[in-house]
């Protein structure tokens, strides 16, 4: 499963609608990384935005892990950009306790659009002639946003949304551009942070809008006699483009379902995607 990247927000935050056990201790996350390299994952997807998860993947030792870390948007009131990005990976990699990335992504790719994209983007290639990271690019919401970017900067890795209902990356062709092009491809939100596995019975009221579509998906996974986890990640594996799938992870439970091989399942059909962004997007949603 070496095209297993596992995500890390759930080691620093309480994240994804179906967490229900909130933030992981320090002990499960040194068994889950140690059964993670076991079973042949070695990339870990973190950000500075992920609550104290850096340090605690530091404390939990990296030795060999490939690590990608994600700067916050970038503060108004920075005046010395290049310092703002040198000092913030200083201080990741001294909380991960390692000497250098295997990339850098910006959690906001609006960031390299205004007046100071340009110093940001040569101070992110920077890092990359210091040593301190293989690779440089973007984290996105919508792959509309390389749309804008594409003219002024190509990023060298592209993290995106991409699951059975966001088909958006397949659906506006960037999948295979970014290939075309040797942009090597990550994507996130393969459950919809959980959305996807998680009980009808269960199902926040703020979704009822998209019941329809959520009860075809269930019908369509009880009909090919296979579960939501494993059909939605089998239409990810599916996607050679895809060089690495970002899975948040909270128990050593999950890791082991991960960890098994996908199932041979068709791929759902098209009816089941969908381009509504209130859906697609968890940042929309109003549970609260």
């Amino acid at each position: 499963m070496r095209r297993l990247a596992l995500g890390t927000a759930q080691f620093g935050l309480d994240y994804g609608i179906a967490n229900s056990a909130g933030k992981v201790d320090g002990a499960a996350i040194a068994r889950i990384l140690a059964r993670a390299r076991q079973g042949g994952v070695d990339t870990l997807d973190t950000a500075i935005a992920y609550g104290d998860s850096e340090a605690r993947l530091g404390a939990a030792g990296l030795a060999g892990w490939r690590v990608i870390t994600k700067l916050p948007a970038m503060p108004a009131e920075v005046d010395d950009v290049t310092a703002w990005v040198e000092t913030s990976i200083a201080a990741s990699l001294q909380r991960l306790g390692i000497a250098r990335l295997e990339a850098v992504l910006l959690h906001r790719s609006g960031d390299l659009l205004g007046e100071r994209g340009e110093t940001l983007a040569r101070s992110l290639e920077g890092l990359v002639k210091a040593g301190l990271t293989g690779c440089v690019g973007v984290s996105i919401y919508d792959p509309s946003e390389l749309d804008s970017l594409w003219p002024r900067w190509k990023p060298q890795v592209v993290q995106a949304p991409f699951n059975v209902l966001d088909r958006r990356l397949l659906s506006s062709g960037w999948l295979p551009r970014l290939a075309q092009h040797g942009i090597r491809v990550h994507v996130r939100s393969v459950f919809l942070q959980g959305l996807l596995v998680m009980e009808p019975a269960r199902r926040p009221a703020w979704f009822s809008r998209w019941s329809a579509l959520l009860d075809e998906w269930h019908d369509w996974c009880a009909a090919n006699s296979v579960t939501p986890a494993a059909a939605a990640l089998a239409f990810v594996d599916a996607q050679e483009q895809i060089e690495r799938f970002v899975m948040g992870i909270d128990s050593l439970q999950q890791l082991e379902q991960l960890l098994q091989p996908a199932p041979a399942v068709p791929l759902p059909p098209a009816q089941l995607a969908s381009e509504d962004r209130e859906l697609l997007e968890p940042s929309r949603w109003r549970l609260a």
